[in-house]
């Protein structure tokens, strides 16, 4: 039980801590991130969005929340890190980070069920 919650603790905290530094990046409107967005031709408007979503999200993750909000995040991770792996895919820039970050969010959600299911 305690390893299962050492695994879980740091697969999460990897997952939000990243999505905390990628919505401070989307949110201030990194002169980069807009450029790269130009660049593969996403809409401007996508970056608020996002940068939102993964704010609530790493929140969500950390937070004692109820269980169908913590599904709700998975869930919400997944489409964005998919979502990530085939734009980087489709427009020939990397795409190894998303994918990572996919494999951890992984991780974290099994042993989140494992931890969650033990405590119950």
């Amino acid at each position: 039980m305690k390893k299962d919650k050492i695994i879980y603790w740091i697969a999460t905290g990897l997952i939000a801590v990243a999505m905390l530094l990628s919505a401070f990046m989307y949110l201030s409107k990194s002169e980069e991130l807009i450029k790269n967005f130009a660049a593969i031709g996403l809409p401007l408007y996508l970056v608020m969005l996002l940068g939102t979503a993964k704010l609530i999200g790493a929140i969500l993750l950390l937070a004692p929340v109820a269980a169908r909000f913590k599904e709700w995040t998975y869930a919400g991770f997944l489409f964005t890190f998919a979502g990530a792996i085939w734009t980087h895919a489709a427009t020939a820039t990397p795409w190894i980070a998303p994918l990572l970050f996919l494999v951890v969010l992984g991780v974290s959600y099994i042993y989140w069920n494992k931890t969650k299911s033990a405590s119950a």
